[in-house]
């Protein structure tokens, strides 16, 4: 896996050639310049020093003002992070430290690195079966519902799991010798997928079942299992909407090559990262990665991925919120981006492309502004068989929404076990 991944981006590295566009398809001509004067730079500059503890519970717009939050430098910095401005402040801070050695790769995506095929195909796949090959058990069809603690004396032992198994309730018991891993939170939790003729309409509040309910009932049986409302409370600032449009023939292709300057069935490296249509009002931005991104992919298709940070305002094409649009109407507003005359959009949608629109209410909930305890310790204090793993757990040592801090966190739990 990592020899693919090290000669792949060896022999075709990433870069972008087209970072926004503005005014249907035109390039908005960013030239990398971030477009901050030295008072920008000293209120970035100003942050990447704020201690943790003075960012606590702020928000993004607290810390930079209308001059950063209109620069092409948060443009670029929002729209590849999918950071909202009323995000948390102190993720703001860890992003610019851990990721400032790539800052002169930000405008142009040379920082950025990609799999040979989607991340399940290149790396999940390869991974169970290299679990199963060493006799792991997956078992799926099992909601794991409440993890039960004796907690006495300093020491917090698991002593339960409760479960439903194909929907029958079920318990497992634990001993001290088990060890139980548990991914609080999910950002992907509660995805409501429509497809081209329907918007991915559902009663999304409601819908916080799985994870989310899981470490709610954990984290009423102690403190230190942190405080999951904080960040699923809120689904109007926690929800974007992403789509896949794969095209089904050759009329739409022009336009994408005149915005990307290469053949999107070469292979090899079409957008660089995503292309971000500047003055799109539900700031849609798509990107194109080597295709096939699928390995069953038919060779004679584009597959395309589409996202939006605003949701819930109407398109310049489409008069809509996105979250109210059918897959259909959505690639008429990406059209509309393209370039495609209005008079040929239509039509395009309608034969051209399929597209499958998803709608996430919790994929920036780890931006969320949050304080020390509101995300529990990999290991918190006192814990004899239980450990907390993922986005939602607490490590200094990474940022969220990379895959290095969802490994991050096993690496730092058995890094602590072994030792």
């Amino acid at each position: 896996m990592l020899d693919e991944y090290y000669w792949l981006n060896k022999h075709d590295p990433n870069y972008s050639l087209c970072r926004a566009t503005v005014k249907q398809g035109q390039d908005a001509h960013t030239d990398g310049k971030f477009n901050l004067s030295q008072k920008g730079c000293m209120e970035i500059m100003k942050l990447f020093f704020t201690k943790d503890e003075d960012l606590y519970d702020k928000t993004i717009e607290d810390v930079f003002d209308e001059e950063v939050l209109n620069s092409t430098f948060w443009l670029y910095w929002r729209t590849m992070f999918a950071f909202e401005n009323w995000h948390s402040a102190l993720e703001m801070k860890l992003y610019i430290q851990r990721f400032i050695h790539h800052i002169g790769g930000l405008p142009d995506f040379s920082a950025l690195k990609f799999t040979k095929y989607n991340q399940y195909e290149s790396l999940i796949l390869p991974m169970k079966k290299y679990l199963e090959e060493a006799g792991v058990e997956f078992r799926f069809n099992t909601e794991v519902t409440n993890v039960l603690f004796d907690i006495k004396g300093g020491r917090k032992v698991a002593t339960q799991i409760e479960c439903k198994v194909k929907g029958q309730e079920e318990r497992i018991m634990l001993t001290e010798d088990d060890l139980v891993f548990v991914t609080n939170g999910s950002c992907t939790e509660g995805t409501i997928y429509g497809d081209q003729n329907h918007a991915p309409n559902g009663d999304a509040e409601v819908r916080t079942s799985g994870c989310w309910s899981l470490w709610k009932n954990i984290a009423k049986q102690d403190p230190s299992f942190g405080h999951p409302e904080k960040f699923c409370s809120d689904i109007q600032k926690t929800n974007w909407e992403s789509a896949t449009i794969t095209t089904l023939d050759d009329k739409i292709i022009p336009y994408i090559t005149n915005i990307c300057k290469r053949d999107p069935k070469s292979g090899k490296v079409v957008t660089g990262g995503i292309v971000s249509c500047q003055d799109s009002r539900w700031l849609l931005s798509w990107t194109i990665n080597r295709q096939g991104q699928f390995k069953d992919q038919d060779k004679d298709k584009v597959c395309v991925w589409v996202y939006s940070l605003f949701t819930d305002v109407p398109g310049d094409y489409v008069k809509k919120p996105m979250k109210d649009c059918t897959g259909k109407e959505i690639t008429e507003e990406w059209l509309y981006h393209l370039g495609v005359p209005t008079d040929q959009i239509e039509e395009l949608a309608d034969h051209s492309a399929v597209c499958v629109p998803t709608m996430m209410p919790y994929i920036t909930a780890f931006f969320m502004p949050r304080a020390k305890g509101d995300r529990p310790d990999v290991i918190p204090d006192g814990c004899v068989n239980f450990a907390f793993l993922g986005q939602f757990a607490e490590t200094p040592r990474d940022t969220i929404f990379t895959t290095e801090y969802s490994v991050r966190t096993a690496m730092e739990l058995f890094t602590d076990c072994w030792a």
